[in-house]
């Protein structure tokens, strides 16, 4: 199943059958997920229904031109990065400029040469990947930096003026944030009694909001410890609000249930009653 996620999706597309298969034959060695569209009509439907990583596109197609295609593909915001390499017989400067100007990435002379393409094919992958991972990154600190900003600046100051009821609410609001934001980048599924996991993830996740935590063994059987020394709601702010370490352990709860639903969390220590450290055991039922 990982080894499919991992393939790149190419698509080519072009009117004549005999360059599709003579293309495929020339790709079949490499570890490319390829699917073929024979007239620009269907390459846009497959743009629709596919996630793609690069298409292979013919310029002299009735109906709708390769040019008209690509002229789609780069006008989309949510397509535009799809690398585009353009196959063509026609060799004139004003042709390429025509490409160019529509957006393509690059050009391969037909007949087409299968180290040429194989070569071609890896290099605009390779950029593909490289801008993908750019984009998740940046969104990835975007929503950490939108989340550190909610709950270690805004939240505290709420809890102040709010009514006990309303603490309980945003509580489990704070709590579902997080869960729905930091915790997508985890892979939480079920590991029996795996204390080391669970730890290591509360740990992380409070660092990431910007506090100082670990996580090691207890010194009682079948349970975990995870010690804060830097609270990530500034320490005034945990002395003055005490429920903010409800809102930690609860996070922490939360994390723990899906490693295993036996778990529990325990508040042993917090700065917020005004201990020194902050320490959570994580235990089975």
């Amino acid at each position: 199943m990982e080894e499919e996620k991992s393939k790149s999706k190419i698509l080519i597309v072009d009117d004549m059958l005999e360059n599709i298969e003579l293309i495929e034959a020339y790709l079949s060695a490499e570890p490319y997920d390829v699917i073929t569209a024979s007239s620009g009509k269907e390459a846009i439907q497959k743009l629709k229904e596919e996630n793609l990583d690069m298409i292979l596109l013919d310029v002299m197609m009735p109906e709708m031109s390769g040019y008209e295609v690509c002229k789609i593909v780069k006008n989309n915001p949510e397509t535009q990065f799809i690398p585009i390499l353009m196959l063509t017989a026609l060799s004139d400067i004003e042709d390429r400029i025509k490409g160019i100007e529509a957006g393509a990435d690059d050009f391969l002379m037909k007949p087409i040469n299968r180290i040429e393409l194989k070569t071609r094919v890896k290099s605009l992958l390779r950029v593909k990947c490289m801008h993908d991972r750019l984009v998740a990154d940046r969104n990835s600190l975007e929503i950490k930096n939108r989340v550190q900003s909610i709950l270690t600046a805004i939240i505290p100051t709420l809890l102040r003026v709010v009514s006990d009821e309303e603490k309980k609410v945003l509580i489990n609001q704070m709590t579902s944030m997080v869960e729905k934001t930091l915790l997508e980048t985890y892979h939480l599924e079920k590991r029996e009694l795996d204390f080391a996991y669970a730890g290591k993830i509360c740990a992380e996740i409070m660092n990431q909001l910007g506090g100082s935590f670990s996580s090691e063994k207890s010194k009682k059987e079948s349970s975990w410890v995870v010690r804060g020394t830097k609270c990530p709601w500034k320490e005034e702010e945990a002395r003055k609000n005490p429920i903010l370490c409800t809102l930690t352990r609860k996070i922490f709860s939360n994390i723990t249930l899906k490693v295993d639903s036996d778990f529990r969390v325990e508040a042993l220590k917090t700065i917020g009653n005004k201990n020194d450290c902050c320490e959570f055991l994580i235990k089975a039922g």
